[in-house]
């Protein structure tokens, strides 16, 4: 029989949680300033902006030096690897770090484009931001191989699982695909794609820069290939991190200068690194880390609800190559399992925050909200809504919510396939609002009240 303490479901403290942000006390033409704007790029905590500052006073130099600085920065990027792989649940030896997701899936590209041949495929989607389309159609047009699309429904932007299925074939090298939508919030059953993926033999590619602030990452469990993320997301600092299975960050030559070690994982990491933001990231983990301690008051629950996947399996994948991956139930390693207690209570958060807003958004006229609006579903998607209104156009309600303090994008945010497919590239694409964690009804109710000023109701 599971226990009390087993089944308690976490809560925030909204309280601590905003206290942890200084850029949340700001305010914008005398309004409080409420940033919807996650998606693009997430505030960071105290502790981050401290350890940034910190390593540049005290630690500041390269790696490799037989001096004291130059060993702490050895010391503290072994540190930030292994708060990754307790984030991701991977080895430590399987984290690279790199200047973001972009440059980071054009670096690996270039490295699986060397075993490409012209009669091999691709399959990217239409629902994916453009960092991990247009890498791989690059590649195919260096190598003349094919690229096919996985197509989406456009009634309620999820992906087709059905043509995605049908277009992985024996000559499927790569499924490249998103975790969830950057533009309309869509959570895909990555777990399906990978396996559909592996049965064909081929690689599985997983950009998770989206879903990285909203659900726990699991790579040991999805049995992915490659997964990248971005951690100024999730509450870090501007920098990319990407996770390879370690035989494949063996066996794949990457391009490099020749005084580059040809140990891994430092091998796939091109020049010197951004330092100091690598201390950011340990802080970054540490937060959610302390969130997910102090949403149980010192109690963690471990299982995290994850759409599609009801039954979480536990690895046959025990990667080498340092950090041992955490055990989800918290008796390897308490920080990932504190972890997995944060995304539960942020997973319990944002859905109450996503119906109050998709329940005052559907009351506004002449509003069309894109992607899935039924609230029995909304374990398909995360708390990311992209809408458009009749006669205003996506920057014109951008610039006036921004004038009130209300921080919203307008555009494609590099989705340009879904624009395209929707019909709303032209005429300005979406305007999207992101809510995360440490966002508060109050601030949905502003933003309602905002747009029904604007639109005149």
């Amino acid at each position: 029989m599971p226990t009390t303490e087993q089944t308690v479901i976490p809560t925030l403290d909204l309280t601590y949680v905003r206290a942890q942000f200084p850029s949340l006390a700001q305010t914008i033409n005398a309004h409080p300033a409420t940033f919807l704007d996650g998606p693009g790029g997430t505030q960071v905590p105290q502790r981050v902006i401290d350890a940034i500052s910190n390593y540049l006073r005290r630690d500041n130099a390269n790696t490799g030096g037989a001096y004291a600085t130059s060993r702490h920065t050895d010391a503290m990027i072994a540190e930030a690897r292994a708060a990754m792989a307790d984030f991701l649940h991977c080895a430590a030896g399987e984290v690279v770090f790199g200047p973001n997701m972009t440059t980071l899936t054009y670096a690996m590209s270039r490295a699986i484009g060397r075993e490409l041949k012209p009669e091999d495929e691709i399959l990217v989607t239409r629902l994916d931001h453009d960092a991990n389309v247009s890498p791989w159609l690059q590649v195919a047009e260096d190598r003349g191989i094919t690229v096919r699309w996985a197509e989406i429904h456009e009634e309620d932007c999820t992906l087709d699982m059905a043509d995605l299925a049908a277009k992985i074939n024996s000559k499927t090298k790569l499924v490249a695909a998103g975790y969830a939508s950057n533009a309309v919030g869509t959570i895909n059953p990555v777990r399906e794609i990978v396996r559909l993926a592996h049965a064909a033999g081929a690689l599985a590619y997983i950009d998770a820069v989206h879903y990285s602030p909203h659900g726990l990452i699991d790579v040991a469990t999805l049995d992915c290939d490659f997964l990248v993320c971005s951690t100024y997301k999730f509450f870090g600092p501007h920098m990319g991190v990407l996770f390879g299975k370690r035989e494949h960050l063996d066996r794949l030559r990457p391009y490099k200068v020749r005084p580059n070690t040809n140990a891994i994982p430092n091998c796939w990491e091109w020049g010197t690194l951004n330092h100091e933001c690598i201390a950011g990231i340990t802080g970054c983990v540490d937060y959610l880390a302390d969130l997910g301690r102090s949403s149980t008051n010192g109690r963690t629950d471990t299982r995290m609800p994850h759409p599609f996947d009801k039954l979480r399996a536990g690895s046959s994948r025990l990667s080498e190559g340092g950090n041992d991956p955490a055990d989800t139930s918290g008796v390897k390693n308490e920080r990932r399992a504190a972890i997995v207690a944060a995304y539960r209570a942020i997973h319990e958060h944002e859905h109450g925050l996503l119906k109050r807003m998709m329940t005052g958004l559907k009351e506004i006229p002449h509003l069309k909200i894109y992607g899935i609006t039924d609230p029995e579903r909304f374990d398909e998607r995360c708390a990311t809504l992209a809408i458009r209104i009749e006669n205003h156009t996506p920057l014109e309600l951008a610039a006036k919510l921004g004038d009130r303090g209300i921080f919203t994008w307008d555009g494609n945010y590099y989705a340009l396939n879904l624009t395209e497919q929707l019909g709303v590239e032209k005429s300005g694409g979406f305007l999207r609002i992101g809510l995360v964690h440490y966002n508060t009804p109050e601030e949905v109710d502003r933003l309602l009240a905002a747009l029904r000023e604007i639109v005149g109701t």
